[in-house]
C-alpha cells in the first residue's frame, strides 16, 4: 500500500474563513501554472454540495473537470475525488478538515489517498502531487490569512 500524503498547515485566520477561501475564492489563490489550461483570468469553482464538480473555467467558457466533491461539511470538513490530469477512472482521493484551534486559529490537515489505483505510477504520483500541494498551499496561506470574505453569501 502507498502511504497518503498527509499536511498539516496553521493558519491565522477562523476555520469558516479558511473553508469559504480555500472553495469560494480559489481563483485568487491557485497558481495559473498549476491548472490545466494554465490562461491567466480562469476561474477555480467548487460547486457547493457532495456530488458537485471542481473545474477550472476559462474567460472563454471552456471547462475542464478536475475533482469531485465526496463530503461537503463547512466549516469542517471537504473531501473529493481528485483527477485532474489523469482519467477520473485514477481518481485519487483528497479529505481536507478544518479544525477550529481558537477563534482566529485553523489547523487545516490534509490527507490524500488512493495512490494504489494507478497502478505502477502511483509512486511517481504520489511524489508529483507532494510537490504539487508545495506549490499551492503557500498561495491559500496568504489569502486566507489576509482575504475579507465576509461581504460572500
Amino acid at each position: 500500500m502507498i502511504e497518503p500524503l498527509r499536511i498539516s498547515l496553521d493558519l491565522a485566520c477562523p476555520a469558516a474563513h479558511a473553508f469559504r477561501v480555500y472553495t469560494e475564492r480559489a481563483s485568487v489563490w491557485f497558481p495559473v501554472e498549476h491548472t490545466m489550461t494554465r490562461v491567466p483570468g480562469l476561474a477555480v469553482v467548487f460547486e457547493p454540495r457532495a456530488g458537485g464538480r471542481i473545474l477550472e473555467r476559462t474567460p472563454d467558457g471552456m471547462e475542464a473537470d478536475w475533482g469531485t466533491i465526496t463530503a461537503w461539511e463547512p466549516p469542517g470538513r471537504l473531501a473529493y475525488e481528485w483527477f485532474i490530469a489523469t482519467d477520473r477512472a485514477h481518481a485519487t482521493q483528497v479529505e481536507i478538515r478544518f479544525v477550529a484551534l481558537a477563534p482566529d486559529r485553523t489547523r487545516m490537515e490534509i490527507e490524500h489517498s488512493g495512490w494504489d489505483r494507478l497502478g505502477d505510477v502511483g509512486e511517481t504520483w504520489r511524489e508529483a502531487n507532494l510537490g504539487g500541494w508545495g506549490g499551492v498551499l503557500p498561495g491559500f496561506q496568504a489569502a486566507a490569512e489576509a482575504l475579507d470574505v465576509s461581504p460572500l453569501a
